[in-house]
């Protein structure tokens, strides 16, 4: 999805505005996630860009695009460009944690009353 969406049309409340926007992020990103997932794929990610237009736009975090969008329009940003792709995505395992010596699984013993 890439659009540009006006922040502050004549005739509309810029809030309720802002609320539609948000909506219609969110309405796209969950439309998206529930597409069927290629072969080896773990979820659905998204490479976001976000900018008060298509030329300023920078990379960003899909989880800060709704605060991204906030913030513009408190600082009085007539439009925003929104651009969302969906990308299939591989969950890496965790590594192995080492396990913990004696005297750290028991707090409170001291090793050196014995």
């Amino acid at each position: 999805m890439r659009k540009i969406y006006p922040l502050r049309p004549e005739g509309k409340h810029p809030d309720r505005v802002l609320d539609a926007v948000k909506h219609d992020i969110r309405k796209y990103m969950k439309r998206e996630r529930r597409r069927a997932l290629p072969e080896g794929a773990s979820f659905w990610d998204f490479d976001c860009r976000f900018g008060a237009d298509k030329d300023s736009a920078q990379t960003a975090n899909p989880a800060e695009l709704i605060g991204l969008l906030d913030a513009l329009a408190k600082a009085g940003g007539e439009q925003c460009y929104v651009e969302l792709l969906a990308k299939p995505g591989v969950r890496q395992p965790r590594p192995a944690e080492e396990p913990a010596s004696p005297a750290a699984a028991a707090p409170g013993t001291d090793a050196a009353e014995d």
